[in-house]
């Protein structure tokens, strides 16, 4: 019942923020916002997140998981209700704010759950459970384009928020593992985090890891367009095949592959990644880009999932703030590296995006080495 929660908190996450993309038209229609100020709106959700992502750690481990998700549902639903239905410009960014940091904080708390509640597999419970993710990712967009033609805008983002709250009730009623400092936070022991080199190679692996997906997930529909002349639409169906790619991939994992040693599942992730930056970069059809694409979101399905389920091992009794400290780091280089891509692409052009690429399997690899033989 404790996977089967944290599936649906996960479902949760993968719809909400795709809902969310979905609705920016409408609010810049409704606030008489231009591209610039839309930009700095939308710029507070990866502050919430960021936030959400600090604080669930050290919540967890002090009172326990059901707190944190439940609060963590009204959070949401408040976010989804305000940004649906708020008057003003300034209660829209807080309900942004507290959207953000009600998804930040689910996706730690699911994560870190399902490895408290995993013994062996850690990494492959932990891949099942990013597949709901990706189902609502992919199949948000689908439900969409269906309601969009029969009920507004801000009603389907006020029914997600039903969904949100929903949740929040569903986590009310399930028994999760108890508090495991009940007694007190340790404070010392959790300073001692900065100190695990492990557990700093982790971290800018997944620092690596999340940058390496935003620079895909931001940029891949310009370079398409602008190196192939690929319609949007097209370009779009190509980045849906990403996720697919993904999903898929963390399927087989958690599945068909859950034996598989750490070590083989990293190197055929590699492998994959090498050869669908080299696809992508090579490509001179839509088809090829598009198998380098389905290649990459296969390559990237092992990152998180092994190497949280390393953190889970390494720290059962401080698995959430462990949690909380390496997907902070990861959050960091998500917004600083797609920041620098954004810089990078202005002055030398879209083509560096497979370079950019490149050079962060290389990077990944390489700490991937320093981590099997330290850990």
């Amino acid at each position: 019942m404790v996977f089967a929660g944290a599936c649906v908190g996960m479902l949760l996450f993968g719809i909400g923020l795709i809902t969310l993309g979905a609705v920016v038209p409408e609010l810049k229609e409704k606030f008489q916002l231009n591209d610039m100020a839309a930009g700095a709106m939308f710029s507070i959700l990866p502050l919430g997140i960021l936030t959400g992502s600090l604080v669930f750690g050290p919540c967890c481990d002090l009172y326990g998981y059901k707190l944190m998700l439940v609060l963590s549902g009204i959070l949401m639903f408040i976010g989804f209700e305000g940004i649906a239905y708020a008057p003003t410009l300034l209660l829209l960014k807080v309900c942004i704010y507290l959207f953000g940091l009600g998804s930040g904080a689910i996706n730690g708390a699911t994560n870190a759950v399902v490895a408290d509640i995993s013994s062996k597999d850690k990494g492959a419970d932990l891949s099942l459970l990013g597949v709901f993710f990706g189902i609502g990712a992919l199949g948000m967009p689908v439900v969409l384009g269906v309601l969009e033609n029969r009920f507004p805008v801000q009603s389907i983002v006020a029914g997600v928020g039903g969904l949100a709250l929903a949740a929040a009730l569903l986590f009310a009623l399930i028994r999760f593992p108890p508090p495991k400092q009940a007694q007190g936070f340790p404070i010392v022991r959790s300073l001692q985090l900065i100190n695990d080199k492990v557990l700093l190679l982790i971290a800018f692996f997944l620092f690596c890891q999340s940058s390496f997906e935003a620079i895909i997930n931001n940029w891949t529909t310009t370079y398409l367009m602008k190196r192939l002349s690929v319609a949007p639409g097209e370009a779009l169906y190509a980045l849906s095949l990403y996720v697919a790619g993904m999903t898929v991939m963390r399927l087989l994992t958690g599945s068909i592959f859950r034996t598989v040693s750490i070590k083989k599942i990293l190197f055929a992730s590699f492998i994959m990644l090498f050869c669908g930056s080299v696809l992508l970069a090579m490509a001179h059809s839509f088809v090829l880009a598009a198998a380098g694409l389905i290649l990459l979101g296969a390559g990237l399905a092992g990152g998180f999932p092994v190497m949280l389920g390393i953190v889970g091992h390494r720290y059962t009794d401080l698995s959430a703030t462990a949690f909380s400290f390496v997907l902070v780091i990861a959050l960091l280089g998500n917004t600083l590296v797609n920041y620098s891509m954004g810089v990078i692409i202005q002055h030398y052009g879209i083509q560096q995006l497979t370079n950019v690429a490149l050079g962060e399997v290389t990077i990944m690899f390489l700490l991937s080495l320093l981590i099997l033989k330290k850990k």
